[in-house]
C-alpha cells in the first residue's frame, strides 16, 4: 500500500487556544462516528480534517469528571474535512477528499499518532478528487466499499491493498452505502434519488429503485437525492429527500412511510425499531409498524451520525452528533446520559 507517513499531524498541534480555533468550534459539525472494537473508545470525525479519540469506558464511569468527557487525543487527519469512518478489528479507516487512511486503534490514543497507509481511488480525470462519502467494512472477507462523489462505488481489498471493483450507475454522487452481510451484495444510495444494488460475484447492478418516483415516498419541495440507507435481511430503510422509508427488498415494495417531515440524514436498525435523526434537534425511535415511539431531544441542531457500541463493557450505548462540538451518549434509549464535547 501506499505509504502516507508525515502527513498526518499530531494533535496538540492543532487544539491550542485562540481566537481561530475559538471560532472553529462555533461552527464545527461532527460528521462521522466509529466505535473502537474492544468497546472502550469513540472517533469523531469533523470538518476540520480532525479524528478526536474519547475514552468511552472513562466517560462513563460513576467516577466520571469533566475532564473524562474531553478528547484523550485529536488527530490532523486530513487537509480538509473527514466525511466518513469505520473500524476492522484493528484499523480505523478515514475517509476524506480524494483519499482513505488506515490508522492502528492500539496507537490512535498516543500523541503523535500517525496514519499506517493512504490509498487514493483511481480516477478518470486528474482534476477529480472525489470525496468519500461512505465506508462500510466487510469483516468476513476483509474488504471495505467507498461511496464516492464522482458516482462511483468502489471496493478495496484491506489485504492487498488493490480497489477489485469500480461500480457505476448513479448518475451524480454516491451519499451512502451498505451492505447485505449473508451476501456478496452491496446497496448504494445517491442524489440522483436511486438505491441501487450490487452483486459482487458479476461486479453488476442488480435492481434499481428510484425512491422519488413512488407516490408514497415522494417529496419533491425537499428534492430527490437520498441520504440514509441502512439494510437488515430482506429489509431497507432509506430516505433523505424523500420521505424515510421502510422496504422489503425481494418484492420492491415500499411498506412503512414513517411520519417525519424533515430530511433524515442517518438512519439504523436496532432490535425491533429504526433510529433516525436528521434536521432539528430530535433522535427519532420509530416502530416498524410506522408509529413514532420517541422523539428525543438531543444538544446538535441537526443530527449527521448515529453509532451503536454494542461491545461497551458497561452499557448498550448510542452516540449521536451533528452540527454542534457536542456528542450525546445514551444509555437509554428515552434520555440523553450526558454529552462529550470537543471544546
Amino acid at each position: 500500500m501506499t505509504s502516507g507517513r508525515g502527513a498526518g499531524v499530531a494533535v496538540g498541534d492543532v487544539t491550542g487556544g485562540g481566537v481561530r480555533r475559538a471560532r472553529q468550534l462555533l461552527h464545527l459539525s461532527v460528521l462521522a462516528q466509529s466505535a473502537a472494537p474492544c468497546g472502550r473508545y469513540l472517533a469523531a470525525a469533523n470538518d476540520c480534517g480532525e479524528i478526536a479519540i474519547f475514552g468511552l469506558s472513562a466517560a462513563l464511569s460513576a467516577e466520571a469528571k469533566e475532564e473524562n468527557r474531553r478528547p484523550v487525543n485529536v488527530v490532523r487527519a486530513h487537509s480538509g474535512p473527514v466525511y466518513s469512518l469505520a473500524s476492522t478489528e484493528r484499523l480505523l479507516l478515514s475517509g476524506a477528499d480524494g483519499e482513505i487512511r488506515a490508522w492502528g486503534w492500539a496507537e490512535l490514543g498516543r500523541k503523535g499518532c500517525r496514519e499506517l497507509w493512504t490509498r487514493r481511488p483511481p480516477c478518470r480525470s486528474s482534476l477529480e478528487v472525489p470525496e468519500i462519502n461512505g465506508l462500510e467494512v466487510n469483516q468476513r472477507d476483509h474488504w471495505v466499499v467507498l461511496a464516492g462523489g464522482d458516482g462511483a462505488v468502489r471496493i478495496l481489498d484491506l489485504e492487498s491493498g488493490a480497489f477489485t471493483h469500480e461500480l457505476r450507475g448513479h448518475q451524480d454522487l454516491v451519499h451512502v452505502v451498505a451492505l447485505r452481510e449473508q451476501l456478496p451484495q452491496v446497496l448504494s444510495g445517491g442524489e440522483d434519488g436511486t438505491v441501487r444494488l450490487w452483486d459482487l460475484r458479476t461486479g453488476s447492478q442488480v435492481q434499481l429503485i428510484e425512491v422519488h418516483k413512488y407516490q408514497e415516498c415522494s417529496r419533491p419541495q425537499l428534492g430527490k437525492w437520498i441520504r440514509c440507507l441502512a439494510t437488515e435481511s430482506d429489509w431497507m430503510v432509506c430516505g433523505g429527500g424523500p420521505a424515510l422509508t421502510l422496504w422489503h427488498l425481494r418484492s420492491v415494495t415500499p411498506t412503512t412511510v414513517f411520519p417525519l417531515a424533515p430530511p433524515q440524514h442517518h438512519a439504523l436498525f436496532h432490535q425491533d425499531m429504526v433510529l433516525s435523526g436528521g434536521a432539528g434537534p430530535a433522535l427519532h425511535l420509530l416502530q416498524l409498524s410506522g408509529d413514532v415511539r420517541g422523539r428525543v431531544p438531543v444538544s446538535p441542531p441537526a443530527l449527521r451520525s448515529l453509532c451503536l457500541h454494542p461491545r461497551s463493557p458497561e452499557h448498550q450505548v448510542l452516540t449521536v452528533a451533528g452540527n454542534s462540538p457536542k456528542i450525546d451518549v445514551f444509555t437509554n434509549l428515552g434520555y440523553r446520559a450526558f454529552s462529550l464535547s470537543l471544546t
